[in-house]
């Protein structure tokens, strides 16, 4: 039954990478049986007292963790996390991607606005929904089809207020950038340690290509209107700093913060409270 919802990944799979691949594949039906992720995540909501929900995008699901209070200041942040567990190993698909620490979350726990957590497909254990298949965490994990489910769950999510911040992190960061051409009322975007351009990242590290993702550092530069601030970390092994300086140089309001001593997942709760500031500072940009 495990192959058989996987059985169109592995088509693929041969076709772009061979058997080893495929072996990759099957190597994850002895993968051991420990608790799921999306168990300790959503204790970790439960902790910070927020709320869990599936919402139905197109095609996908998604669980989303919302704050129950709501403040009337006709904005709302949304939280995008990074990629997760996508793989195992370097030839072995995760079973299940979802985050083990879970970082966007608890920053969206800190932070006193309207806030939504929207989580990707088949993530904190929607992997049995049929439209899921391993291809939607790893190579097409920035696809258009997986862009335009999150897009259609902002855009309910944030019907009943007048402008959306998309923050993101790693791998989120490319989501924020790449769902805020589908909004129409995007008023700002902050990235931490954003893997704003994907071909130079699996260069970097001598990964695959995502070939069935979009790369935000191949798409027309934002509207001026919206306001961009990139955090990175000086010692992140992941996405060093000079891996993205020229994307943003070539972003209209786009802003660059360093911390030197960060890295790619570490202390961004530290300074959570001034970014918070920076998002509340003004309003869009006017053109």
């Amino acid at each position: 039954m495990f192959l058989s919802v996987y059985r169109g990944y592995i088509r693929r799979a041969l076709s772009h990478l061979g058997a080893a691949l495929l072996l990759g594949v099957l190597a994850l039906q002895v993968q051991s049986c420990a608790k799921p992720a999306y168990v300790e995540v959503n204790r970790t909501a439960s902790d910070l007292g927020l709320l869990r929900s599936v919402a139905k995008g197109n095609p996908f699901q998604h669980v989303v963790y919302q704050s129950p209070r709501r403040i009337p200041t006709g904005k709302i942040h949304v939280y995008i996390e990074g990629d997760g567990v996508a793989w195992r190993m370097r030839s072995v698909i995760s079973r299940d991607p979802t985050p083990r620490n879970p970082l966007m979350l608890r920053l969206m726990g800190v932070d006193p606005a309207n806030a939504l957590y929207v989580g990707r497909p088949c993530y904190f254990g929607l992997v049995p929904d049929k439209e899921c298949n391993p291809d939607y965490w790893t190579f097409s994990r920035f696809s258009e089809k997986v862009i335009k489910s999150m897009a259609s769950v902002i855009r309910e999510k944030s019907q009943d207020y007048q402008s959306v911040v998309l923050i993101g992190h790693s791998g989120g960061g490319a989501l924020a950038l790449l769902i805020a051409e589908h909004l129409q009322n995007v008023e700002s975007i902050v990235t931490l340690a954003g893997n704003l351009d994907t071909q130079a990242w699996t260069t970097l590290h001598g990964y695959t290509p995502l070939f069935g993702s979009l790369n935000p550092a191949a798409r027309s530069p934002l509207p001026l209107r919206i306001r961009q601030l990139h955090l990175l970390a000086g010692r992140d092994q992941v996405i060093p700093p000079g891996l993205v300086d020229d994307w943003i140089s070539q972003q209209p309001s786009a802003q660059r913060w360093v911390f030197e001593d960060f890295d790619h997942s570490c202390c961004w709760l530290q300074q959570w409270n001034e970014v918070l500031r920076w998002i509340n500072r003004a309003g869009p940009h006017k053109v």
